[in-house]
């Protein structure tokens, strides 16, 4: 073990940010959601006309979001993650930059407003394909078939991301808004696979003292079987109803697993909460969602609530704790301003999803708040961690 550490340290892997995937991606989606969301502020709230190859800039702003920022830390996550579960060498070094370089061609061809869709397509969906391959390997290598389940959702993914730009270039009617929705689910289930995997284990780990937690199989498997029947049932019917009773199940379901993972403890550490208040941020999209089919609700603030405060929150924390940990550095005493950076973003799901519900007609002001509050965030984020990913790990070892 220790000679292969010595060869890992040895191998010429180019500088520390090619070392393991999460530290360009991580470097990358932090960068990417200021300039994005920037750039979305600047459309939204200043009307400022963009250009942006044939994408109309709402559907830009959706999809450089899911397929932009989000694919952006799944990859980081996922090529770290899988050499821990499988022992193997995952992608590092040249290989490594060049999936990062591909990830950023695609962000950055639609700005140019001079190059085709269907070359745009193809760049972006070849890096989801060459991501899912990457992962698959190793798997399958070492036969830890259990993993599989990750990899079905990132192929998944990858269909969705086909079905979208088909819908763009006129090929599938509905081709925009089954890639767009259908992603958003498929990332919501494989949020919550992660959740029932680490949540545990995270709270048990970070708190000081002991903790009893309440994990129920049966609310494990209803309610991923209960998510495909909301993603079906809300993408590709009319059947609202049914949606509508889906969403309040799902929303009674994982108020039960939170529930059965909650401790007062959890309060005094930062890397912790983040997790837990992203989930009952999920949990609310639910609520909004049954809401916005039986009371008329807008139906955007649902979205938002799974988008800002579930992903955004669970991604950031997800970051800034994987961050820590795989350079060297103790998770249970992260930076004070990592605390700052969950704050902000934790006002920025209340701007976009709270404060609507009380008065709808400083909508655009909520959102540019929100917006605001976004930069803000992943603003501290970068700060904080840019020196950490860019440098070697503070104990010598090989990561």
């Amino acid at each position: 073990m220790l000679n292969k550490q010595r060869e890992a340290l040895n191998a010429d892997f180019g500088p520390p940010i090619l070392r393991l995937g999460f530290r360009p991606f991580f470097l990358a989606a932090g960068l990417f959601s200021i300039f994005a969301m920037a750039l979305w502020m600047a459309r939204y709230v200043f009307s400022v006309e963009l250009t942006l190859a044939d994408i109309p800039p709402n559907l830009w702003h959706a999809h450089e979001m899911l397929f932009g920022y989000v694919m952006a830390v799944v990859a980081g996550f996922l090529l770290t993650a899988i050499k821990n579960w499988t022992g193997e060498e995952v992608l590092r070094g040249k290989t490594l930059g060049f999936l990062c370089l591909l990830w950023l061609l695609a962000r950055l061809l639609p700005l140019t407003g001079l190059m085709h869709l269907g070359i745009i397509a193809a760049v972006d969906v070849a890096f989801l394909c060459l991501l899912s391959a990457i992962c698959l390997r190793p798997i399958l290598k070492t036969k830890q078939y259990k993993q599989i389940g990750i990899i079905a959702k990132l192929l998944l993914l990858t269909v969705c991301h086909v079905v979208f730009y088909l819908g763009l270039l006129g090929t599938l009617t509905h081709g925009v808004q089954w890639g767009l929705y259908s992603a958003l689910y498929m990332i919501i289930a494989l949020i919550f696979v992660m959740l029932r995997r680490v949540m545990p284990m995270f709270i048990q780990n970070g708190i000081d003292g002991d903790v009893v937690l309440k994990n129920r199989a049966w609310v494990d498997h209803s309610s991923l079987v209960l998510l495909v029947g909301l993603w079906l049932s809300d993408v590709f019917t009319e059947y609202d109803h049914i949606t509508a009773m889906i969403a309040i199940l799902l929303t009674l379901l994982h108020t039960l697993r939170l529930a059965g993972w909650y401790t007062p403890k959890i309060w005094r550490k930062p890397l912790v909460w983040v997790l837990l208040v992203a989930y009952a941020f999920l949990i609310l999209g639910f609520a909004l969602k049954a809401a916005s089919i039986t009371f008329g609700l807008f139906p955007f603030l649902s979205i938002h609530a799974f988008t800002v405060g579930g992903i955004g929150l669970l991604t950031l924390g997800m970051m800034s704790r994987v961050a820590l940990g795989h350079t060297g550095r103790p998770v249970s005493h992260p930076p004070t301003a990592v605390f700052w950076s969950f704050v902000a973003l934790c006002l920025s799901a209340i701007a976009r999803v709270i404060l609507p519900l009380f008065d709808m007609t400083l909508y655009v002001y909520w959102v540019a708040l929100s917006q605001v509050l976004w930069i803000l965030a992943f603003t501290i984020f970068v700060l904080v961690y840019a020196p950490m990913l860019l440098s070697a790990r503070v104990d010598g070892n090989d990561g």
